[in-house]
């Protein structure tokens, strides 16, 4: 309690292990908050490849730097929104609203957005009611066999888009819903993108599901750069701390990115893989700070060079 600068940030570890467990029936209690900073960042993705590290800042909600997550994510959004690439924003359930729909017709970009199905929207017809009494009882208009990357397995997946507009905002969107079957959530998505056909309802679809990529991205930053535990007195010192941390995260994306063949060399001399099931899990994130690691301790490199004047 007595670093600078430290707020109160919710743990997303007491979240995961309070979750419902099976054979429990009690819910979890109120969300567990802990001495800490907040994050926010953006990551670039493409359908194919790894993700790009694009933005990334640390605030805190107490003290002389106090601030807040909403102004935070407008700052963000309205620097995302002055590129001149064509890009589509992808927010998950924590952003569904009407106040972020407002933000992102305000700023004029595509975006995709996962809503909430208990969350009213208005049909063609005027109907204003939850997502999910919207498609209820309505035939798929489409199915296809997905590959799961989670489960490792083709999944059916089928399909049903519909034309609907907000509550408050008044812009007319398009909501997608993905049934996934086996008991799993469906997922209902908005987008501002005009979809003339199953092909582009798809496409939604598809450019939703390489979240994954994100998810696994921010995890390894958590685990393996420990972006959730620095431990240093000052704000300015813990700051510097993190944006090294950054510039690694950074540098490892772009390494998988550009050059293939070094990585792959890289992975192949300083950290092999034996064992069916260890050949067969994709880490490449963990095993290329792993092979750098052990790189850099047989070969240190030689800094003396860096120190030298231009003179």
């Amino acid at each position: 309690m007595k670093l600078e600068a430290l707020g109160s940030a919710r743990s997303s570890k007491a979240k995961r292990l309070t979750r419902i467990k099976p054979g429990f029936y009690h819910p979890p209690g109120k969300p567990i908050f802990v001495p800490g900073m907040n994050w926010l960042g953006v990551l670039l993705v493409g359908m194919k490849g790894v993700p790009c590290l694009v933005k990334l800042r640390w605030w805190t909600n107490r003290g002389k730097f106090a601030t807040d997550k909403r102004s935070q994510e407008i700052a963000l959004l309205h620097h995302l929104a002055t590129w001149k690439q064509p890009v589509i924003h992808v927010f998950d359930q924590g952003f569904a609203g009407t106040f972020w729909l407002s933000q992102l017709q305000e700023h004029k970009v595509l975006f995709i957005l996962r809503w909430r199905k208990d969350y009213k929207l208005i049909d063609k017809a005027g109907r204003h009611l939850k997502a999910w009494r919207l498609v209820r009882g309505k035939r798929s208009l489409d199915h296809r066999m997905l590959w799961d990357a989670r489960k490792r397995c083709e999944r059916k997946a089928v399909l049903y888009y519909l034309q609907v507009t907000p509550p408050e905002p008044g812009q007319v969107l398009w909501l997608i819903v993905s049934r996934l079957g086996n008991g799993r959530s469906p997922w209902y998505l908005l987008t501002n993108q005009a979809i003339t056909s199953h092909e582009d309802a798809w496409q939604v679809i598809f450019a939703y599901a390489r979240r994954w990529q994100i998810e696994m991205a921010w995890r390894f930053a958590k685990t393996e750069l420990a972006f959730e535990s620095p431990r240093v007195w000052k704000l300015s010192t813990r700051l510097k701390l993190l944006f090294i941390a950054t510039l690694a995260f950074a540098f490892l994306l772009l390494l998988l990115l550009v050059d293939r063949e070094l990585t792959q060399q890289l992975l192949r001399l300083f950290c092999h893989r034996t064992g069916k099931k260890a050949k067969q899990t994709k880490a490449p994130l963990y095993r290329l700070r792993s092979a750098l690691a052990r790189l850099w301790l047989l070969y240190p490199p030689n800094f003396t060079l860096l120190l030298q004047s231009s003179g």
